[in-house]
């Protein structure tokens, strides 16, 4: 295999787990995870390993121990996906900022 396949293979795989984390919605806020800003980096290598960089709106967050659960086991889902972790952190912590244009129209902040 190519080097120039592997890379869009890596980079169509990443376009696929963006759409995932696009499907999974804070509980608290009706915008998903990756608009809202949440999720910091999507590492994917050769291995087809995911590797998910993200934070929570606060560390007392309900979710702080499903979310990422529930984020591993739907990338995981993805076929070409060997595994996949989630690493929480809270540097820099969330604000709204990180959030997407979309996001805050859809909560009534623009």
């Amino acid at each position: 295999m190519s080097e120039e396949t592997t890379t869009v293979d890596t980079q169509e795989l990443g376009e696929q787990i963006v759409r995932v984390l696009k499907s999974i919605y804070d509980p608290e806020i009706p915008v998903d995870i990756y608009e809202l800003g949440l999720i910091y980096d999507v590492f994917v290598n050769e291995d087809q390993e995911v590797k998910i960089l993200m934070t929570l709106t606060s560390p007392n967050c309900p979710v702080a121990e499903s979310l990422p659960v529930e984020i591993e086991e739907k990338v995981k889902s993805i076929d070409a996906v060997k595994s996949a972790i989630v690493e929480i952190t809270f540097d820099p912590p969330w604000t709204q900022d990180l959030m997407s244009e979309e996001a805050k129209l859809e909560i009534g902040l623009l």
